[in-house]
């Protein structure tokens, strides 16, 4: 008779359970109003997590700061072609702004345009500090597709804490926040097209609806899902190998 041991357990599970059962879920928890308030991040994202957190501690911080610098203006880019979209002419000032970036954005091009921007999507009295549904609606959105940056930096075997630009000691997600800034204008659509809405159900469901888009990236259609994978690993790819080349940015038509 055989010994049975917790890791006969597991070979035996992993000969009788089929690979699509065992990928990995991405487990959100929310507070009473449904809003999400946490997530559940896995400590070792790939087999090889030691070496690539040896690998991120060390990284050349002045060529990340190149790296980030290339995000922030795609991200400003994206800002002002969805002005257009919508045929606002201030996206011209956006542009505009996208030209003075400087390395590592050290004259806050990005906050300037995102003044304009937010104004110019939802009213000159909007202001991002407030408490009502567009700034609730963004928020969470903005947490859905962080959420989705954390399971693709974790499960590359990355810490989220460490990040670029954002190196606040109280936010575990520094680098997930730093790469999500060219998407957030994907929220922002969704919540512009449905200007007026009360945030419910409907909402958060148009919402969550999210990772159906499909975007290009690498000269191929994606959802956002793919889409965000591919490009946090050009990314990193792009850090290491100092070659800002290699950074996958997406498209998406408006």
């Amino acid at each position: 008779m055989g010994c049975y041991t917790p890791q006969a357990k597991i070979d035996f599970e992993s000969k009788v359970t089929p690979s699509y059962f065992r990928l990995p879920i991405k487990i959100i928890y929310c507070d009473h109003k449904r809003n999400p308030i946490g997530e559940i991040v896995p400590y070792y994202g790939c087999h090889d997590s030691s070496k690539k957190v040896h690998l991120q501690v060390n990284w050349d911080n002045e060529y990340a700061k190149n790296v980030w610098t290339e995000i922030i203006k795609r991200k400003i880019l994206h800002q002002a072609k969805l002005l257009d979209y919508y045929g606002i002419q201030l996206s011209y000032m956006l542009y505009q702004y996208l030209d003075e970036v400087k390395l590592f954005d050290e004259t806050n091009r990005e906050g300037h345009a995102a003044k304009i921007y937010f104004n110019a999507l939802f009213g000159k009295g909007f202001s991002r500090d407030e408490q009502n549904d567009i700034n609730i609606a963004l928020n969470y959105g903005y947490t859905i597709i962080l959420s989705q940056f954390n399971k693709e930096i974790v499960s590359n075997g990355y810490l989220t804490q460490i990040g670029i630009k954002h190196s606040n000691y109280f936010n575990s997600f520094n680098l997930s926040s730093d790469l999500m800034e060219p998407f957030r204008p994907i929220v922002d659509k969704i919540v512009k097209d449905n200007y007026g809405e009360v945030f419910g159900g409907s909402m958060k469901m148009k919402l969550l609806d999210i990772f159906n888009y499909k975007v290009v990236i690498k000269n191929s259609q994606q959802f956002l899902t793919n889409a965000i994978g591919i490009y946090v690993k050009s990314v990193i790819a792009a850090i290491e190998q100092k070659d800002i080349s290699l950074i996958e940015f997406f498209e998406y038509e408006l």
